[in-house]
């Protein structure tokens, strides 16, 4: 199961109102991670079980379905997550940098974009 973070921001950056998104969140309940980046940030990599849930309606192939860039509280751009989908299916949760001097995890940017 994916930690608490990381479906607190699959939860903020997957709108219901979207119906690409909608599709999405079905997929969550049913996510399991099989691994996590190893360079600290903790980006998971998902596995899905396709009979239980439907695709979304998505280009082919590999893409970024979410998006959002956070800041920290001394107004530092420090970067982006980013939600991959494969096949129409959830893939990934990437939590990158544009400030080294800033140690991003998913945590940290649940943190800063989650209410």
């Amino acid at each position: 199961m994916p930690s608490e973070d990381t479906l607190r921001l699959l939860d903020t950056l997957l709108r219901p109102d979207d119906p690409v998104h909608a599709v999405l969140r079905t997929h969550v309940p049913h996510l399991r991670v099989t691994s996590v980046c190893g360079c600290g940030c903790d980006s998971p990599s998902f596995e899905l079980d396709t009979t239980l849930v439907e695709p979304a309606q998505v280009e082919p192939g590999t893409g970024i379905v979410a998006e959002a860039d956070f800041v920290t509280a001394e107004g530092v751009h420090a970067g982006e997550v980013l939600v991959f989908a494969r096949g129409g299916y959830l893939s990934w949760l990437e939590v990158c940098t544009w400030d080294e001097t800033v140690e991003v995890t998913v945590a940290t940017a649940r943190q800063l974009l989650c209410p």
